[in-house]
């Protein structure tokens, strides 16, 4: 479990995390979002020990970092996937870190085999590419089989396979009673990923609970609906007061669920080619509920200057 209460951090007059109370749950995948700048790399930073709040404080199952006897048995972090001695084998980097944890190297062979890395565990690091950093760095979290683990973008330079790969870890490892808390900027991704939700912008707490609950909260359900008589349902949705806007040769039907339509369309006499229910997406309810926390913004209309 990871707890915060307070969390604040300043650098000279720039508020980078303001105030955050926030708890990681075992046993789930927290997924934490944010604009650019909102302040995620900096609360994982404090989270670990490698950033000292300017106050507040921030525990890994009910201690700091800090005070951990052997940290990295008790969480386990991916901060950046390019962090490596470019002249050192795949296997001697995990090594490397196996002994200054007094952990066995059996343990590196293991995690080796977990991320798929067997077949290159020999070669230098150097010549890995982005994706394969990934695993190797992943595997480096995994080392001291953890009850606590933190990946900050941990999906960048994989190929679908890879996605897929992590995506299940993460499943796993949530169900074996560990604490999961990955960022990522991939919203359709963390949609199939996270249970959970933490997402902060400008350093501030925006929004903590279920993923499912943080899509319902900021989009309106809806139905689209496609007709030949699209006229019949017009004047029906129009005579019950219902909200409905027009999609080119279909109604995107509001606060009306796709049962009661159906029931609508067969009283007016219009047949129905579709009736599609739209209850949201993490993207669009990520971009209603964090449109006042953006740092860094594009004037879409100005042009690039020459």
């Amino acid at each position: 479990m990871i707890e915060a209460e307070g969390l604040t951090k300043r650098y000279g007059d720039t508020l980078a995390v303001n105030n955050l109370t926030f708890t990681v749950n075992p046993g789930r995948v927290t997924g934490f979002l944010g604009p650019n700048g909102a302040g995620k790399s900096t609360t994982m930073r404090m989270i670990l020990g490698l950033d000292t709040p300017t106050s507040g404080h921030v525990e890994i199952d009910g201690k700091p970092y800090r005070q951990l006897n052997r940290p990295l048995e008790t969480v386990g972090a991916l901060l950046d996937a390019t962090w490596r001695n470019p002249g050192r084998s795949a296997r001697s980097h995990l090594r490397w870190i196996a002994a200054t944890n007094n952990l066995p190297d059996a343990r590196v062979d293991e995690v080796l085999a977990l991320v798929g890395l067997t077949t290159v565990a020999k070669k230098k690091a150097g010549g890995f590419s982005l994706g394969m950093l990934q695993r190797l760095g992943i595997a480096g979290a995994l080392l001291g089989d953890p009850r606590v683990l933190l990946f900050d973008e941990p999906v960048n330079g994989l190929d679908p396979e890879g996605i897929q790969w992590i995506r299940q870890l993460m499943h796993g490892l949530a169900a074996d009673g560990r604490t999961v808390f990955v960022s990522s900027h991939l919203l359709p991704e963390m949609a199939q990923t996270a249970q959970d939700l933490l997402v902060i912008g400008r350093g501030e707490l925006i929004y903590q609970g279920t993923t499912e609950d943080f899509i319902a909260r900021a989009t309106k359900k809806t139905v689209r609906v496609r007709s030949p008589h699209l006229p019949k349902l017009r004047d029906a949705l129009t005579s019950r007061d219902a909200q409905f806007s027009e999609d080119r040769d279909a109604l995107i039907v509001s606060d009306m669920d796709s049962d009661a339509l159906g029931e609508l369309a067969f009283a007016a006499g219009a047949t129905l080619y579709e009736l599609k229910p739209d209850s949201g997406s993490l993207e669009t309810a990520f971009l209603q509920l964090t449109g006042n926390a953006v740092q860094y913004t594009g004037n879409q209309n100005q042009e690039v200057a020459r």
